[in-house]
């Protein structure tokens, strides 16, 4: 019963971050188009259209990143047991996700202005390493 209350839990904060995410990519998108019509003049479209598909792709890649690890927890949850999991995976996957959000916050620009430009243009992968790197935490912690 504890497991499965934990696993709705999960699910539950798993579907508001999709929410969230599905608020934050527009409100991106509009602020990226306000920046690059008060900083540069539009003059290229093509790489407007570029750009916005690699942050779409970012934020489909951020959610199926996140969905990855449900299934295993799910069917942790399920048997009450790790058998047959890798932890070593799991723990290659953790430091791997920590160093790349880290690499991305440690090259965050030093002027406070760009500072939020630089946050919101690289949140998907920021959400999707760090989003991952806290589920796997769930992962160790049932072993």
């Amino acid at each position: 019963v504890l497991g499965s209350k934990s696993l709705k839990n999960l699910c539950i904060t798993w579907i508001m971050v999709c929410i969230v995410l599905c608020v934050i990519l527009p409100c991106q998108l509009l602020l990226r188009k306000q920046d690059q019509s008060t900083v540069i003049e539009e003059s290229n479209n093509s790489l407007d259209m570029i750009e916005m598909s690699g942050f779409i792709c970012g934020y489909i890649s951020c959610v199926f990143y996140l969905g990855s690890r449900f299934p295993q927890l799910y069917k942790n949850f399920q048997r009450r047991s790790t058998e047959g999991t890798s932890y070593l995976l799991f723990a290659l996957a953790m430091m791997g996700n920590c160093t790349y959000g880290l690499s991305l916050v440690l090259k965050m620009p030093a002027t406070e202005s760009f500072r939020a430009l630089y946050f919101l243009h690289h949140l998907p992968w920021l959400i999707g390493s760090f989003g991952v790197l806290f589920l796997d935490i769930f992962v160790s912690f049932s072993y």
